[in-house]
């Protein structure tokens, strides 16, 4: 039988090496393989034989290890939120006791003071502490040492000892020391709990988003009902202000969306009749009725969230090593602490209490957790961060490979260009001008299914051309058509069809040839039986075309243009782009062979494509970024999906994975730092040199939960990482009368302008402009009607 796949909740991890444990006891499991636990997010994915063992067994195994689990579920309560409020539960009792120990410590001097002392540290040690004890005991089942084991040692040597004092010998008492530990690493992780829950906000703003309810129409009445019960087919109302609750096609109804919670994009987007709706967006202007098409788990949302969380639970290699080095921290550390206490105690004749306090001190001050989430935590701020902006990284090697990438080779169609023919170019022969040659062209286009012709019908729609129809036409398969408008006889084609029908095109054969050249279709028009005029269609750029490749040159990359068109086509918009290198006349099949010729050289290549034609390229890149869209987001060959199709994002994603490995290398930088100056201290190498520089065991245990803290919050400076910079337009804008635009708009803030029947627009952003241009009429009208 095929291996099933699991998650789990598992409750009770305080710090990466207990995920180390977690995840040594799982691989150790039969049936079970490729464990992965992740400390941050609380989970642990595996696969598992059915054949060999079920999911009761598997948490068998994690309780053995001294944790709890259960399978994951989303939508019950939050065991951050959880594991946070017993948390503060045990840090307040350990402050109300671990204060009044500290003050009579240090403070008082009477009889039966060290009983008193005993009393009060005695439930910090083993009631705040028990969860402590609970792991360590785990640690040492599955014969591995965690910060659990490190703890537990030190207090619990500063603790037996105090009580031999109290009871048996004479001597001075450790209580504070043991009882300032726990309370002092209890609220650490707290601490570190708070942050960690905070660096996931992303996913939980978008589970969020989900609405509690939805309206259907069922035997022919409006039912309120649990968006849960929301069926494939049923017909959904939704009225202004509300939530969309699932994916669906719009059936009835006007009004604008604002998807910006999916996609990032701030402008509404119209919805009528045919238009596609994502679920927990909002219908911000009039009513809907739309078919649900996708529900539940299916949804872009869900979706979405699934890519982020499965991500945010994989592991970067570079956390892998991260872990490797705790798991042979911590024995280091014991073994160190007792060769400090021995040199202390057996060599250099210090007083047993001056080595236990080194001993002591050192196992707490190396707790190893600032160098485990060091890694975790930045990715999963990185992640979150990215899924805000439509940009979703499925897994931590992708954001670590991606910030390496020295060459991105982009797809031609539909990713650099528009994927569909505009008319670029009109030109006439001595009188005629070009609107008269669009109206004949269109004449013949007008009832025709070749794109080629809807793009020159649509422009002269745009243009406001009246276009008659034709008396008779024919189609010539290859070659073009030929018409009758009246009396005139109508031919529109290649260089073929004027060749049959005798036409002469020597005055406009340095057009043809110069638009040919420029890689481009040209439609010739003659009337009856002469060459009048020209017209040039091609697949046209996106808007940010240039500007990403000015980005990514300005960065050092290199990049690439890999498309089947012919090379006269793709060396001309290479050229118009600046893009030096062209792998042009590559089939499909060949696409992934080509990207492997680059690797082959030396480099490390992301791919950027449509995620559907270009998937084995896409699969075989170091990094592939595939351009999805708002509906459509579980494209399973890219390693990066980029939501909004907004090619910009290309640079954003890359800049993301830069920024996030800085964070990682600062985090691990620190982390290591602060072992690394911190045990000699504890070890007391200095006190022969400065005598009163000796390292206390709660002066430790601040220093340590200190470092923890300098992690996360140094991984959650990523959250001001201003993704949307690489979104701003360009230019000057000059300022334009009668605002369209339902958002305020100013000079300042004026982004893009144009013009219909005589009078000037401008808009807040290029998307709303587009809509414009597309549309006028419909725009304005939803503009009134808004």
């Amino acid at each position: 039988m095929k291996n099933k796949e699991a998650v789990l909740q598992v409750e009770g991890m305080d710090c990466p090496s207990c995920a180390i444990t977690i995840e040594k006891s799982l691989s150790q499991a039969r049936g079970v393989s490729n464990p992965a636990v992740n400390f941050v997010t609380g989970r642990a994915s595996l696969e598992y034989n059915p054949n060999e063992i079920d999911i009761s067994e598997i948490i068998k195994v994690v309780e053995r290890a001294g944790y709890k689990a259960r399978e994951f579920e989303r939508g019950l309560e939050r065991e951050e939120e959880r594991k946070i409020r017993k948390g503060w539960y045990l840090f307040v009792l350990g402050v109300a006791l671990t204060i009044p120990i500290i003050l009579i410590e240090f403070l008082f001097d009477f009889s039966g003071e060290t009983l008193l002392l005993f009393l009060l540290a005695t439930p910090v040690q083993f009631v705040v502490g028990l969860p402590f004890y609970r792991r360590a005991y785990g640690a040492l089942r599955s014969r591995t040492a965690t910060v659990d084991t490190l703890v537990v040692l030190s207090t619990s040597a500063a603790y037996f000892y105090s009580l031999a004092v109290t009871f048996f010998i004479s001597g001075s008492t450790f209580y504070e020391a043991s009882a300032a530990i726990i309370t002092t690493i209890t609220l650490g992780m707290l601490l570190e709990d708070i942050s960690c829950n905070r660096a996931g906000e992303a996913v939980r703003k978008l589970m969020g988003l989900v609405p509690k309810t939805a309206r259907v129409i069922r035997q022919g009445e409006e039912q309120d009902i649990p968006v849960g019960h929301v069926l494939v087919g049923d017909i959904v109302v939704v009225r202004p202000g509300e939530r969309i609750p699932a994916d669906g096609v719009v059936t009835e109804g006007y009004s604008a969306a604002d998807e910006s919670m999916i996609t990032g994009e701030s402008i509404w987007v119209e919805k009528g009749a045919g238009d596609e709706v994502i679920g927990a967006t909002i219908n911000r202007t009039g009513m809907l009725k739309f078919e649900a098409k996708r529900v539940g788990s299916d949804t872009a949302l869900s979706q979405i969230i699934r890519l982020v969380e499965e991500a945010q639970g994989a592991k970067a290699p570079i956390q892998r090593i991260a872990d490797r080095v705790v798991s042979y921290f911590v024995p280091g550390v014991l073994i160190s602490a007792l060769l400090a206490f021995s040199i202390w105690y057996l060599w250099l004749d210090a007083t047993f209490l001056f080595a236990l306090t080194v001993f002591v001190a050192m196992l707490v001050v190396a707790c190893p957790c600032a160098l485990g989430i060091a890694t975790p935590t930045a990715v999963m701020v990185g992640m979150g961060k990215g899924a805000e902006h439509g940009v979703l990284v499925k897994s931590g090697r992708a954001l670590e490979t991606a910030y390496k990438a020295n060459a991105v080779v982009f797809d031609k169609t539909g990713t650099l260009t528009k994927g569909k023919p505009e008319v670029t170019d009109i030109i006439g022969v001595d009188s005629n001008d070009e609107k008269e040659i669009l109206k004949f062209v269109s004449i013949v286009e007008k009832s025709s299914e070749h794109p080629l012709g809807q793009a020159v019908v649509q422009k002269a729609e745009e243009l406001e051309i009246d276009i008659p129809d034709a008396d008779s036409f024919i189609t010539v398969p290859g070659r073009g058509v030929r018409a009758k408008q009246g009396e005139v006889a109508i031919s529109v084609g290649n260089r073929k069809l004027m060749e049959e029908d005798n036409i002469e095109l020597s005055p406009v054969e340095s057009e043809i040839g110069s638009l040919e050249e420029q890689g481009k279709t040209v439609m010739i028009l003659a009337l009856d039986g002469k060459a009048i005029g020209v017209i040039a269609v091609a697949d046209t750029l996106k808007e940010h075309s240039r500007e990403v490749v000015d980005e990514l040159k300005k960065a050092g990359v290199e990049v690439i243009m890999l498309t089947g068109d012919n090379r006269r086509t793709a060396t001309s918009i290479a050229k118009e782009l600046s893009i030096d290198r062209v792998l042009a006349e590559v089939l499909p099949g060949e696409k992934a062979a080509a990207i492997r010729n680059l690797q082959g050289e030396g480099k490390i290549v992301a791919m950027v494509g449509d995620g559907i034609n270009d998937a084995p390229a896409l699969t075989q890149a170091d990094v592939g970024i595939a351009i999805g869209s708002g509906t459509d987001v579980a494209i399973e060959a890219g390693n990066i999906v980029l939501i909004k199709e907004d090619i910009r994002d290309v640079a954003c994603s890359l800049n993301l994975s830069r920024k996030t490995m800085s964070k990682i290398k600062q985090n691990l930088f620190l982390a290591f730092i602060y072992n690394g100056l911190a045990i000699p201290v504890a070890a007391g190498v200095l006190y022969p040199v400065i005598h009163d520089l000796v390292l206390s065991p709660m002066l430790a245990a601040v220093a340590m939960v200190l470092s923890d803290i300098c992690v996360v919050g140094n991984s959650l400076l990523l959250r001001k990482f201003e993704m949307d910079k690489y979104h701003l337009p360009k230019g000057e804008v000059e300022m334009a009368k009668d605002p369209v635009c339902r958002m305020e708009v100013d000079e300042e803030k004026a982004a893009a302008m144009s013009e219909h029947k005589g009078k000037t627009y401008y808009f807040c952003a290029p998307g709303c402009k587009k809509a414009f241009d597309e549309n006028p009429e419909r725009y304005l009208k939803a503009q009134e009607n808004g």
